[in-house]
């Protein structure tokens, strides 16, 4: 779900005793001098101990039970996703399981902990102001990459290579190995240096064909921002067909990148 849609439905939630709201923050960024232990997990028992000492004292059963499945819910979680935890993990949940979100993150939080009769989204909504909806697309000559990204996390990745037969562009599937299919040795020189001369020769024509389609895709995972790397002739050939505002451009070749590191890149 997207973080947009999780927001309005956390924001427009409110419970009452005995079926309350578990709001987790844990911060697990091993780069913090202060985890590199992996103090993560003292911090999360302290947390959870916590509410349940509370309640034990509180003796409302209804209440304890309705803790116990969120507990439950959040170590299963935790223990699952251990070897591949990023800077943070943000949990929303309910003993009555109307409500269940959570995510690990490339973006550091302060390690909190609720248990409430509404989700505590002010860290959330910080995120979200502070890294929002992005869309970050790529040029190299006839590959165009578009990367998904919301929080600081690659959500989605899209590869189009314009034919050269059809002049259509055509959303690649599979690995991306741009020279492929250029022969070996001599011919394979050669035939590169044809395309780029064919490519310079109908840059214009080719990148105005893409366009709208790029702005479908924008308007479809609902982009706050766009950035476009790629050599600058290209990227300004794109800006100037495309609807949308762009952000930022970024005159590099990254297409072949791995695309956490072009996130890091734009960040």
């Amino acid at each position: 779900m997207e973080l947009r849609k999780v927001l309005n439905q956390l924001e427009h939630y409110q419970s009452e005793k005995p079926n309350r709201v578990f709001t987790m923050y844990l911060n697990t960024d091993l780069a913090d001098q202060d985890q590199q232990g992996g103090e993560w997990k003292i911090h999360l028992k302290n947390g959870l101990n916590n509410f349940e000492n509370y309640l034990q004292e509180d003796g409302d059963s209804d209440e304890k039970r309705n803790f116990w499945a969120v507990k439950e819910k959040v170590e299963k979680f935790m223990e699952e996703h251990q070897k591949d935890l990023k800077k943070s993990v943000i949990i929303f949940a309910t003993g009555e399981g109307d409500i269940w979100f959570a995510d690990t993150l490339q973006m550091p939080v302060e390690t909190e902990f609720y248990w409430e009769d509404a989700p505590v989204l002010d860290q959330l909504k910080t995120l979200n102001e502070q890294f929002p909806k992005t869309g970050i697309v790529l040029t190299q000559k006839d590959h165009i990459k578009l990367i998904d990204a919301e929080l600081g996390s690659v959500k989605d990745t899209m590869l189009y290579e314009l034919d050269l037969n059809t002049e259509d562009w055509k959303q690649h599937v599979g690995p991306h190995h741009a020279d492929s299919n250029l022969g070996s040795g001599g011919a394979k020189s050669a035939k590169k240096d044809e395309i780029a001369d064919r490519f310079e020769e109908n840059r214009s024509r080719w990148y105005k064909s893409i366009a709208p389609k790029i702005d479908q895709l924008a308007k479809q995972h609902d982009w706050d921002e766009i950035h476009l790397i790629g050599s600058s002739d290209e990227i300004d050939e794109l800006e100037k067909n495309m609807n949308k505002p762009i952000e930022n451009k970024v005159n590099k070749n990254l297409l072949d990148h791995e695309e956490t590191k072009v996130l890091e890149e734009v960040m």
